[in-house]
């Protein structure tokens, strides 16, 4: 048997009843655990201990990348998704019903997802828009706005995603740095409008990546010997309609969005 190192291959051996025995919600995420090291192949009761043997030997621990735990999290939400009434679940998105599809705003934009996860749409679809989509299907409680801006780390977990600086306040602060026209183009071509805030900046924008997870954009450019500032805030219902594993793909995704339209038309 060849080597065992990535989740998905060791979920394959899996009784994928999701019984939650071993302590961790699904099959998926105890076979993530198993290649993380967290847990080991015995914690599951349903394994016979030949089978085991056998597959321990075969198993590699090593860390998971950035695409087998979003492969992971698609996996959890396909299955989530086929058991999701949709005509229910309309209402508590802010989404409608088209041709037994929901039709969900993403950035302004209709996001198409039917029973089988699958997600169509005039706009270019990768893992960091479909995964936060078909997450905002499955999690959203519908919960209503608070009125509350608060940032990242305040939201439940959120102080847990370290790379959150880098790859989404870093990354956008960047891009308005050198772009700042262009910058704020996209904003208002994503569907942004200004912001009423107490909040000191020049440019405060909100956005509705989803419609009941709206995100407030703040901006202030450098002054003499202040440097420039960016703060990406959230309403605090946030925590409450999406994972905050999805929002951190949602807005990494957006960065990487907003730097790809910076490259072409910069």
């Amino acid at each position: 048997m060849s080597r065992i190192n990535n989740p998905l291959d060791l979920y394959k051996f899996l009784p994928r009843s999701n019984c939650r025995q071993c302590g961790v919600p699904s099959c998926i995420a105890f076979a993530a655990a198993v290649i993380k090291g967290n847990k080991r192949l015995g914690h599951c009761p349903h394994l016979d201990e030949d089978i085991v043997s056998r597959l321990g030997e075969n198993i590699e621990i090593k860390g998971i990348s950035i695409e087998q735990q979003q492969a992971i999290m698609l996996e959890e939400l396909k299955r989530e998704i086929a058991f999701t009434d949709f005509s229910s679940a309309a209402k508590r998105l802010g989404a409608a019903l088209s041709g037994g599809r929901l039709a969900v705003k993403c950035l302004g934009k209709p996001f198409y997802i039917d029973t089988g996860a699958n997600v169509t749409s005039e706009c270019h679809i990768n893992m960091w828009i479909m995964l936060p989509l078909l997450n905002y299907v499955v999690h959203c409680a519908g919960k209503d706005l608070l009125g509350e801006w608060i940032p990242f780390r305040e939201l439940r977990k959120g102080r847990f995603y370290f790379l959150y600086d880098q790859r989404c306040e870093k990354s956008l602060k960047q891009l308005a740095d050198n772009h700042r026209e262009l910058f704020e183009d996209i904003l208002y071509l994503m569907g942004g409008r200004p912001a009423e805030t107490s909040f000191d900046a020049d440019l405060a924008v909100v956005l509705y990546p989803l419609p009941k997870v709206p995100v407030l954009i703040c901006y202030s450019r450098p002054e003499e010997e202040l440097d420039s500032r960016i703060s990406i805030l959230f309403d605090r219902s946030a925590e409450y309609n999406i994972s905050i594993e999805a929002l951190y793909f949602l807005v990494a995704g957006m960065a990487t969005m907003f730097d790809k339209i910076t490259a072409r038309h910069g």
